[in-house]
């Protein structure tokens, strides 16, 4: 991804245990036997999970169904006790936790205590987050919850590009934010999180590209991510946002207009290791599927280790093996296409 951190990767080694490590195997080894008999074989139970803090967001971003407010599921907010008890469900298996699918994860007034309840069980967090509310006392109790990895997505280092894609945002409060954050990690003499400033390269700051890395060394933060962006129309690009510069775009313009670059081979690790759980429980194959149509299951009716193993799942994974470009979601899939570079 990034640069290779040694205090990231210590911090990670160490969530580590003789159960996940089998159980990562177990998932590892069904993915590969998978693909040899060309049927879906599931061992084990999710190496990483990503959990929706809330789906309301406070800016407008042109490709985000939170900044479109455009959902069809119902919108809303994470309740700790229902987190509290899935991550009871899967903990010792699990290593990975991801606070993040939609929305900004700091307006649910309970994320960071979700946050602790995880890290109290020795599980690698993480979240992603537009930094406007990380005012001096929520960077402080972000440090004490425990949060291993905390991506800030800064899309620009002037004001005028950054609120081209970041609609409604104000940089002054990003870089105020990750100023925080990084002061009390050493107020607080802590190693974590590990704080990265994530672009999202677009047309309209790929020319900032530099300059972000100058902007994070001047903070302090640990490491620069340039990420691909996803453009749902991206045969006409209406607002214009797929970069000139070929490394950073998932397409490639045609005369017929913009293709899309990916190979979508008929395998798919993350519907191995890697679900997405919605707000409100809905168990959606990966971070793809924004709507959660291709639901799994129902967390309200089912416990998560019935709906890993149930027909849904397996239904899915065959059609992934027969055909992943007939679906939907996978047509604009970043798997394999992602461009990260370090500071």
């Amino acid at each position: 991804m990034g640069r290779f951190n040694w205090n990231d990767s210590i911090n990670l080694l160490s969530k580590l245990t003789l159960q996940r490590a089998w159980n990562a195997t177990k998932v590892l080894s069904s993915y590969y036997v998978s693909r040899i008999l060309k049927r879906p074989v599931q061992w084990g139970f999710p190496v990483s999970i990503s959990f929706e803090p809330t789906t309301s967001c406070n800016l407008r971003c042109p490709e985000c169904p939170s900044g479109l407010r455009s959902f069809t599921r119902p919108t809303g907010m994470l309740k700790k006790d229902f987190f509290s008890e899935t991550i009871d469900q899967l903990s010792k298996d699990l290593f990975y936790l991801v606070f993040y699918f939609q929305g900004e994860p700091y307006l649910n007034p309970g994320f960071l205590d979700m946050v602790r309840y995880a890290s109290a069980k020795k599980i690698y967090t993480a979240t992603s987050t537009n930094a406007h509310y990380l005012g001096d006392e929520n960077a402080k109790q972000t440090i004490a919850s425990g949060l291993d990895r905390l991506i800030i997505s800064i899309d620009g280092t002037t004001q005028e590009v950054y609120k081209k894609y970041r609609v409604g945002g104000q940089l002054d409060k990003v870089l105020e934010g990750a100023k925080n954050i990084v002061k009390w990690k050493k107020e607080l003499k802590s190693k974590t999180p590990f704080v990265i400033f994530q672009f999202l390269v677009v047309k309209p700051n790929e020319h900032q590209i530099e300059d972000v890395k100058k902007l994070a060394k001047e903070i302090g933060v640990d490491d620069v991510w340039f990420k691909t962006a996803q453009i749902y129309d991206f045969e006409h690009d209406p607002n214009k946002l797929i970069p000139s510069i070929d490394k950073f775009s998932r397409y490639k313009k045609t005369a017929g207009g913009n293709l899309f670059k990916g190979n979508l081979s008929n395998h798919c690790w993350r519907l191995w290791h890697d679900p997405v759980i919605t707000w409100d429980g809905l168990v959606a194959p990966c971070c793809f599927d924004k709507d959660a149509r291709h639901q799994m299951g129902d967390l309200k009716q089912k416990s998560f280790k019935e709906i890993w193993k149930n027909g849904e799942y397996a239904k899915f994974r065959t059609k992934i093996m027969k055909g992943r470009k007939n679906i939907d979601i996978c047509a604009n899939c970043s798997e394999g296409t992602k461009v990260w570079g370090n500071s």
